[in-house]
């Protein structure tokens, strides 16, 4: 890029949605305080269930066009959040497929994200990271937050390629080492009071006991509080991250503010975004971070003592 803004910021996510789900509110406040926020989506959602009746033709089992609709839905998503740098891993072509869930046939094929060569779609993500140049770097935790392959895969990918950018030795223009690295997290203190349920029992045990369900707070992408190093206040960008997230209509199903997670579940959308720094000023221990243990982090255990900016003492 010819001229950089002061402040760079590279987002890296698997699929259309994935972005605004977990950080539409911070890029649309990065983006509208003149940060350069980039986003590269790994596959373009190909295998994703269809939530609208009359979009379903889309799907893979039948005309196999979601990709295509799906990266419509993120240009206008992108509009919705101010962001007009996006980037599909491998693009202009195809590359890399949506690789469906683990141990299912979508995930068998060659050409899914899953199965591709981890140095190979590094070095595509290397070019970027220098030509960019980010001081800040956003993706998924070891696990991918929830499993999925793809997510997984793209933290995979994310992570060599900011250790690859550095070494001159790999791929081709200027090395750049990125100053700060963050997971994206929900701490388990935000999960209670945002649950929504359709069962009357489920609703008076999430009133009266702030009961969570255990599939849930098992979620790898819900963390100890103490873990949790930094909170983004993006409730001014509120409105920016439902009408993405309305954008994103064939994969999310909106009720105002209320998204629902499942036919019984339902969470409230904030603003407010969490992340672990990996590297950089705030970070923690990885071993304490994917292990989720060691002892408590006091100065990460309350809102007030958490970072609140993912740009907070890079070299600008």
């Amino acid at each position: 890029m010819s001229e950089l803004a002061k402040r760079r910021m590279i987002l890296v996510h698997a699929h259309p949605d994935d972005e605004t789900i977990t950080t539409g509110s911070t890029m649309a406040g990065y983006a509208a305080d003149g940060a350069a926020i980039t986003l590269v989506t790994c596959t373009r959602g190909e295998q994703g269930q269809v939530q609208v009746p009359a979009l379903a033709h889309h799907a893979a089992e039948a005309d196999d066009t979601l990709g295509d609709y799906r990266s419509l839905e993120l240009a206008n998503a992108m509009k919705e959040l101010g962001i007009t740098d996006h980037i599909f891993l491998g693009a202009p072509t195809k590359k890399y497929r949506d690789s469906g869930m683990m141990g299912t046939p979508p995930n068998q094929n060659p050409d899914c994200f899953w199965n591709a060569d981890l140095i190979e779609a590094s070095l595509e993500l290397v070019a970027i990271i220098r030509d960019r140049k980010p001081q800040v770097l956003v993706t998924y935790d070891e696990n991918g937050g929830y499993g999925h392959p793809d997510h997984i895969k793209a933290h995979q990918v994310a992570m060599k390629a900011a250790e690859l950018a550095s070494d001159p030795q790999f791929g081709e223009g200027e090395p750049w080492d990125i100053e700060k690295i963050y997971w994206t997290a929900i701490p388990r203190s935000a999960v209670h009071g945002s649950l929504r349920s359709s069962n009357p029992f489920v609703r008076l045990y999430l009133k009266l006991f702030k009961y969570i369900p255990p599939t849930l707070m098992s979620m790898s992408f819900v963390k100890p509080d103490d873990i949790v190093t930094t909170e983004y206040d993006g409730e001014k960008f509120l409105s920016n991250k439902l009408a993405s997230l309305r954008a994103h209509a064939t994969q999310v199903i909106l009720d105002g503010d209320i998204f629902h997670i499942s036919k019984q579940m339902s969470i409230k959308v904030s603003g407010r975004e969490f992340f672990t720094c990996v590297k950089g000023s705030a970070a923690l221990d990885l071993e304490k971070v994917i292990g989720n243990g060691g002892p408590e982090r006091k100065a990460s255990s309350s809102k007030n003592l958490r970072e609140s900016d993912l740009f907070a003492g890079v070299n600008q």
